[in-house]
């Protein structure tokens, strides 16, 4: 439990165990659940952690609360890692009214089979809890539909819901006063391509429906708590749901012998030599996919090389560019280049799924037969040329 006003507590949890998040992406630091506790003439709790942590959510709750009944709580959003501990909740404060929007009554009914003390409320609604008045703001697929944000006017408080979070747990502070904003940036971009890449619309939507509020905390539910680094938050939230990039290149490779290993390699010294200075090159056999999203969020370029494989592409080049797909990464350069030994299909199907997701590619690709004696230097130059200068 950790005081961030007068009267707002952070009741929040860290996981330290989980080594997936959604059973998908990786975990190096763990992960915070963060819950809000509001003690006002009324107590209102905002959001709840996973259900393998209620117990010292219930602690931090009655601490905060000091053993005062739970009037309200607030559901922003419904996905179990933040609702999971609703049920015991409501069995402990058995007349606390369940807060939330057309969309997020029903979830609670389907997950959890509650449909009594439920106060629905609609875009713009308010609240009182006594000083406090809470307004509620729908953001719908930001990134489930049911999505809504919360907004204290008194202490100019956002309570975001996953909106400005992180991965990382929460290392002996709370808020960005205690924690250092560089430390948490990475985790932020690689959160935000893997679980809220696709929606840039909607948080583009979100952030213009927000910007003339004064908010001088943003409380999410995932992360530090943010203060002094509100405007960097936003910058990246910006940046990111607008697809904008860095002059920069991910190289990316499937590779079951080290032919393409060595092609890509050569692709990215040459790339350095003609000026793109920001290079991450990844072995998509062994990489943590969640990070090579990362990167692909943040720079403009992107070199996908893979062998033939049964006529298609190797596994994890196709699990790639489906990722890419799924997100409609948008204003990237795509370079593509194929290998094979004795039937050529790699460049065939790059070409295809480029034509269909519509992504700017080079004029130019290379195609390697059976090993880098095939290619010549000039091929190399004049693609990693191309690259660069479309760059």
């Amino acid at each position: 439990m950790k005081k961030i006003t007068d009267t707002i507590f952070y009741v929040g949890v860290n996981d330290r165990v989980t080594h997936l998040f959604e059973r998908l992406w990786s975990l190096h630091r763990g992960v915070s659940y963060n819950s809000y506790v509001i003690a006002d003439e009324k107590v209102a709790v905002v959001d709840t952690v996973e259900v393998a942590y209620a117990s010292a959510f219930m602690q931090n709750i009655e601490k905060a609360a000091g053993g005062r009944p739970v009037d309200y709580l607030i559901v922003n959003h419904m996905e179990p890692d933040h609702s999971g501990s609703i049920a015991a909740l409501r069995q402990r404060y058995p007349q606390m009214q369940i807060v939330g929007n057309a969309k997020t009554l029903q979830m609670i009914k389907g997950y959890y089979g509650i449909c009594e003390n439920l106060l629905e409320v609609s875009d713009g609604s308010t609240l009182s809890l006594g000083s406090e008045t809470l307004t509620f703001y729908l953001a719908p697929m930001v990134h489930w539909p049911e999505t809504m944000v919360t907004y204290g006017s008194v202490a100019k408080i956002l309570f975001s819901g996953d909106a400005f979070g992180c991965f990382g747990a929460l290392d002996g502070g709370v808020t960005d006063e205690e924690l250092a904003f560089e430390d948490y940036y990475d985790e932020m971009v690689r959160y935000y391509a893997c679980i809220v890449g696709k929606y840039g619309a909607p948080v583009q939507k979100a952030l213009q429906r927000l910007a003339p509020l004064p908010i001088e905390i943003i409380a999410a539910t995932h992360g530090p708590v943010w203060k002094r680094s509100i405007g960097k938050v936003v910058k990246v939230y910006d940046e990111l749901s607008r697809y904008a990039a860095q002059r920069g290149a991910v190289v990316a490779y499937g590779s079951m012998y080290g032919n393409t290993a060595g092609l890509c390699e050569e692709i990215a010294c040459r790339l350095r030599e003609k000026g793109v200075e920001k290079i991450k090159i990844y072995d998509l056999s062994s990489a943590d996919i969640s990070e090579v999203l990362r990167d692909i969020f943040l720079y403009r370029g992107l070199v996908i090389a893979s062998p033939t494989y049964n006529n298609e592409l190797f596994p994890p080049v196709r699990e790639l560019l489906e990722k890419i797909s799924e997100r409609t990464v948008k204003g990237r350069l795509f370079g593509f280049a194929g290998s094979y030994t004795w039937a050529s299909a790699a460049l065939k199907r790059f070409a295809e799924k480029a034509e269909k997701c519509g992504w700017e590619t080079l004029p130019c690709s290379i195609e390697m037969k059976q090993s880098s004696l095939s290619v010549t230097d000039e091929q190399i130059d004049a693609f990693a040329t191309a690259f660069s200068e479309t760059l």
